[in-house]
């Protein structure tokens, strides 16, 4: 890189510098050095040594022109001469000042904008990390209030647990009350029909005597019986309306001997007349056949489990089921003992 030939001796860069217009001339200034500026850059700008050199060659010219007059040519060139050295000196001189007073000039803006930006910089940043703070803070009481939410929902939900925990055992507790109260209401209940028996698939007719029926039944399976044993005799609802199987008679006699003593003479018959067991046809229910089943009377609750164990020992190949005393019994066949069927549960217990 050239150096600038006004003086300065320093560095020149392209913007700031301006060269001679002179084909033989090639130095090259700073327009501070020469008193310019970009704006103001002559097309034909010549150095300050083209200049004085030009007017050396002038003041020549003119000496050969006029050679009587040497005296006031000599007067001239002295003249002209210290002109030159003493505006080319202050040229400098003012150069130079004006490119220390440049460079001071210089320094002190950069100085003063390295201040103010650091300043400003300094002022925003704490500006931002004020509102960063702020939000940190914001942050925090959020935090601080989620985690005292779950705390309160996780003591709650521990409460909760502890609580659960609790009505489980107190649920389990009362379920074996409840199922223990279940079972003695069914034995009450079952017990206040140890003096009842159900007649079932006997035929319906609207002038019937139901109590001249029974009297029928004990005549064919030869059980001596009175009308005084009898206390009542009806028939009861279906359950099914829209069933064809005739209502069910349900008769009570005086004792739980009498009841028990007529199901052992109809079993007895029934066993004894294999291919002719207790039938309509020997109740004088005209000609046809058609069976007559009596039993005890149970409740809803163990008809439906009696009626559940029967397709149970189907599935399973127990050869008996029976019921004695409102209980239900079964055994698989003659070489093992008998079981008695509480519930649902203990058809799965056997299993």
């Amino acid at each position: 890189m050239n150096a600038c030939n006004g003086g300065c001796n320093k560095p020149l860069k392209a913007k700031e510098k301006i060269s001679c217009s002179q084909t033989n001339c090639k130095k090259q200034f700073h327009y501070f050095c020469v008193q310019l500026t970009s704006a103001k850059k002559p097309s034909n700008w010549k150095c300050p040594d083209c200049i004085q050199e030009m007017s050396s060659n002038q003041r020549n010219k003119i000496k050969n022109c006029t050679p009587g007059k040497n005296s006031l040519s000599k007067d001239i060139n002295e003249s002209l001469d210290e002109r030159q050295n003493v505006t080319f000196t202050r040229g400098n001189t003012l150069n130079n000042s004006f490119v220390e007073e440049t460079v001071n000039l210089r320094s002190a803006v950069r100085n003063i904008l390295h201040e103010e930006i650091r300043d400003i910089v300094r002022a925003a940043i704490s500006e931002e990390f004020s509102i960063l703070r702020k939000e940190l803070r914001s942050c925090e009481d959020s935090l601080s209030f989620l985690n005292n939410k779950f705390e309160e929902m996780k003591n709650n939900v521990e409460a909760c647990v502890e609580m659960n925990k609790t009505i489980q055992l107190e649920n389990n507790l009362l379920q074996r009350k409840v199922n223990d109260l279940e079972s003695r209401l069914s034995v009450i209940e079952q017990d206040s029909r140890q003096n009842n028996i159900e007649i079932h698939c006997l035929p319906e007719h609207r002038q019937e005597n139901l109590v001249n029926t029974l009297m029928q039944i004990s005549k064919v399976v030869s059980f001596p019986l009175t009308e005084t044993d009898i206390v009542a005799c009806n028939r009861v609802q279906k359950q099914n309306p829209a069933s064809k199987v005739p209502k069910t008679v349900i008769c009570r006699f005086v004792s739980k001997l009498k009841r028990d003593n007529l199901l052992a003479a109809v079993y007895k018959y029934n066993k004894s007349h294999p291919k002719a067991k207790l039938n309509t046809k020997l109740l004088g229910f005209g000609d046809v056949e058609s069976a007559v089943y009596i039993s005890e009377h149970l409740t809803q609750a163990n008809k439906s489990l009696h009626a559940a164990t029967r397709i149970w020992a189907k599935e399973n190949n127990y050869k008996y089921v029976w019921i004695k005393n409102g209980r239900i019994f079964v055994r698989k066949d003659d070489e093992h003992p008998a079981k008695v069927i509480l519930h649902q549960f203990t058809l799965k217990s056997l299993n």
